[in-house]
């Protein structure tokens, strides 16, 4: 089965955020809640989810439990933005308009991957 360009791009999208979490597991352990315990092993972890899901993306055995799987992720990640808004270090630098703008663009890439449930 042949899907849209645009699912494919979701899928490099998130495989390459996910090898990003390998390559720059620092600028991810920055941004981790103090209340969340072994911040490197949950960035690693995190990042290969990521791999997993953009691979599954690209096979029609796997698509629809990535998509679900995506947006759980995704869900599970709004802790990390919204704690960034909850002072000066959290914000990694990240200016307080660009942090609260990533809340709603999480939710529309939860749609953008719903969306993907109809092909």
């Amino acid at each position: 089965m042949s899907y849209p360009w645009h699912l494919y791009l979701m899928a490099g999208m998130y495989i390459v955020a996910g090898i990003m979490h390998f390559v720059k597991p620092k600028a991810y352990m920055r941004i981790m809640p103090n209340y969340l315990p072994n911040h490197k092993q949950l960035v690693h972890l995190s990042g290969a989810v990521e791999i997993l899901l953009g691979i599954g993306l690209c096979f029609p055995m796997t698509k629809d439990l990535s998509i679900y799987g995506i947006i759980v992720m995704l869900a599970i990640f709004l802790m990390v933005h919204f704690y960034m808004l909850s002072g000066e270090k959290a914000s990694a630098g990240i200016p307080k308009w660009i942090l609260i703008l990533r809340i709603p663009l999480q939710f529309g890439l939860m749609y953008w991957a719903y969306w993907y449930l109809q092909f």
